[in-house]
């Protein structure tokens, strides 16, 4: 399995998934046509499907194209979606299983960023939209904050800690240093600041993470820890020990950062 990062947009990332025992190729959330066509043509591969996280237009924006070029597409989305993700023709729930080649894969509901937010998993490597970033989670628009909680908490945060994660936008850098203002005494959040620095002068692509080092620097998965739990009761009032009041807040508290 083969996976190339592929920049879109001003901040966007889509991603190509190459089976390399057949050949075949998948493109996670195709925000622009022609990157992801170039790299098509670059590693000289048919794509077969386009597994899409959510509706919203910086994450589908080159669909349709992407149709119109290729017969036959398969195009993914969670089933609630099909109103909203053009040429969506494969509609997908909690249960459903996913290939690409001999790639299997399965689906996550994740709700919280919108109300059909999809994760992908394929082998080790968990494609989450704008459900999960580098140190930080979507804003919520059309979910809850118990139901972006459990997306994060419960469904995410249970895979192996060698989970790869690959995410929507590149927002890593930001998100480490409201990380920092949460918790300004853990040394892994100053490490991988430290990490971003040294890549001043080049273009910055941040992902894949881990998702043990998310559940070392990102905030949002956090929540029970007293770095997070303290500062966040002590400026917004909130109970310490309500872990989804702290959660609700801290995401507040981004909001606005």
């Amino acid at each position: 399995m083969k996976v190339i990062t592929i920049p879109c947009s001003f901040d966007n990332y889509a991603y190509l998934i190459i089976c390399e025992e057949t050949g075949e190729a998948a493109v996670v959330d195709p925000s622009e046509f022609y990157p992801v066509y170039r790299e098509l043509e670059k590693y000289k591969v048919p794509l077969t499907a386009v597994y899409c996280t959510h509706h919203h237009a910086d994450h589908i924006g080159g669909l349709e194209e992407l149709v119109d070029e290729f017969d036959g597409l398969t195009v993914c989305g969670f089933e609630e979606e099909a109103e909203r993700i053009p040429g969506l023709n494969s509609l997908l729930t909690e249960k459903s299983r996913v290939s690409i080649g001999e790639i299997g894969g399965r689906v996550l509901f994740t709700p919280g960023h919108t109300s059909g937010s999809v994760c992908y998993i394929f082998n080790n490597h968990l494609f989450t939209g704008d459900t999960l970033f580098g140190a930080g989670c979507g804003r919520i628009f059309e979910g809850t904050p118990g139901e972006m909680h459990d997306s994060l908490n419960v469904k995410i945060k249970m895979l192996p800690l060698e989970t790869k994660i690959y995410f929507g936008h590149e927002y890593t850098a930001q998100n480490l240093k409201f990380a920092q203002f949460i918790e300004p005494d853990n040394m892994a959040i100053k490490e991988r600041l430290d990490a971003i620095a040294g890549k001043q002068g080049t273009a910055l692509i941040t992902p894949p993470t881990t998702l043990q080092l998310e559940c070392a620097t990102n905030p949002f998965l956090r929540c029970k820890e007293e770095g997070v739990s303290k500062t966040v009761a002590e400026k917004c009032g909130v109970d310490q020990l309500d872990v989804l009041s702290v959660f609700s807040a801290l995401r507040e508290m981004k909001d606005n950062f």
